[in-house]
């Protein structure tokens, strides 16, 4: 999966939020910026292909800030932003892969 598609349509405000995702940013205190951000400037780490809502991805990318997130979306053609959140650095090697 390459990320372009996604970058641009997060460029030109073409995506939506799942009602998880707002509540998570709510609950995690993570703005709508940094999410677009993060996929702006970010980099797909995994591919779900199979997910229960249709294909996604994970991207882990950094904020202006240098704040590490993970925000998880659809694959095109509509992208929806499912969760976001700040990877745990117990869970992850340098928070792009997952420690075994």
């Amino acid at each position: 999966m390459n990320i372009t598609l996604i970058q641009q349509s997060v460029r030109f405000g073409d995506y939506f939020w799942r009602r998880h995702a707002v509540e998570r940013s709510i609950e995690r205190d993570i703005e709508e910026t940094e999410v677009s951000e993060v996929i702006l400037n970010g980099r797909i780490i995994e591919e779900y292909p199979d997910d229960k809502y249709g294909p996604s991805c994970l991207i882990y990318g950094r904020t202006k800030r240098g704040r590490p997130i993970h925000v998880q979306c659809s694959l095109p053609p509509e992208i929806w932003i499912i969760t976001v959140y700040e990877p745990d650095p117990d869970q992850w090697v340098d928070f792009s892969k997952r420690k075994d």
